[in-house]
């Protein structure tokens, strides 16, 4: 999980930030359930689908528009496909990003009040105002990773005041191949590649992550680019929110998550990222942005 630390910027100080290692809070436990059955290492190498990624120009220009900054992490100003102009803006980032600590398994927070508040960014990554939250509307680390939370401020009166517009989180299942950006705002940097596949179960520590997107190899994300929003480049969409990536190569650890297919196989992928995605949050919103987990088509885990 990608939560910067001091060490982090101290290895950006000194060689720059591509070179700064991803480093999360640390997290003690092992994978529920124990180990599964077979393991097998994969190192990252880059496949001609990355390759064309890194060399081609983007299909849409995305920028960081609409994202945020946090204390720890990265976010962004979302809104569904339904959202209405006056409703409450939300914010989207990781559920590990929580001021109030990792959810445990099982865990998932719904209508809590929060006060925190958010740096939003202009396209050129310049602060234009500080949002601030009335609650976190959602919260959990069981299923996926992903938090939103519930703004003060409208989306008209943001727009309106600072120019800035809510990106489209998308309602349907990302595909492999899509060409992805990671928009980090507290980095205020981006990262291109393509989705490279879905994991039918990650494993960290004591999480376990359904149908998570795996990038190709050149998205090497960072400590601090949690909760950034994955973008569609041809639709300018969020698909998915970047949440880990496998540090050491170790398997199922803190930091290094691996994939589980559904006969329990575990694979390793060396210094390959992953997001989850966010094509199940509409469905459980109202057009008024209110959290309602019994709607009809809602999946997302439940208190």
């Amino acid at each position: 999980m990608r939560k910067p630390l001091v060490a982090a910027f101290i290895a950006l100080a000194i060689a720059g930030a591509g070179a700064a290692p991803a480093v999360a809070a640390p997290v003690s436990g092992a994978p529920a359930g124990g180990a599964p059955a077979a393991v097998s290492t994969a190192p990252a190498v880059a496949d001609a689908a990355d390759t064309k990624a890194a060399a081609s120009p983007t299909l849409k220009a995305v920028t960081l528009a609409g994202t945020v900054a946090l204390s720890n992490c990265s976010g962004s100003l979302i809104r569904f496909p339904n959202s209405l102009d006056t409703a409450p803006a939300l914010v989207l980032t990781n559920g590990h990003c929580l001021e109030t600590g990792f959810p445990a398994p099982g865990q998932v927070l719904v209508n809590r009040t929060s006060s925190r508040t958010f740096g939003l960014l202009n396209s050129a990554g310049t602060k234009v105002a500080t949002l601030r939250a009335s609650k976190i509307a959602y919260g959990t680390m069981t299923d996926t990773d992903a938090a939103v939370y519930q703004l003060t401020s409208t989306y008209a009166t943001i727009r309106s005041s600072y120019g800035i517009s809510a990106l489209t989180v998308q309602d349907t299942h990302p595909t492999a191949g899509t060409a992805i950006t990671v928009a980090s705002g507290y980095w205020k940097r981006l990262y291109s590649c393509n989705i490279d596949g879905f994991v039918y179960r990650l494993k960290e520590g004591d999480w376990t992550w359904k149908d998570s997107a795996r990038y190709t190899s050149a998205c090497q994300t960072i400590g601090g680019t949690s909760g950034s929003p994955v973008v569609d480049q041809a639709t300018g969409k969020v698909v998915a929110v970047n949440n880990t990536g496998n540090e050491d190569g170790e398997s199922c650890t803190v930091n290094n998550p691996c994939e589980v297919d559904a006969s329990g196989n575990v694979t390793v992928r060396q210094g390959i990222n992953y997001a989850q995605e966010t094509y199940q949050f509409p469905a459980c919103f109202t057009t008024g942005n209110q959290l309602n987990l019994s709607a009809a088509g809602c999946v997302l885990p439940k208190p």
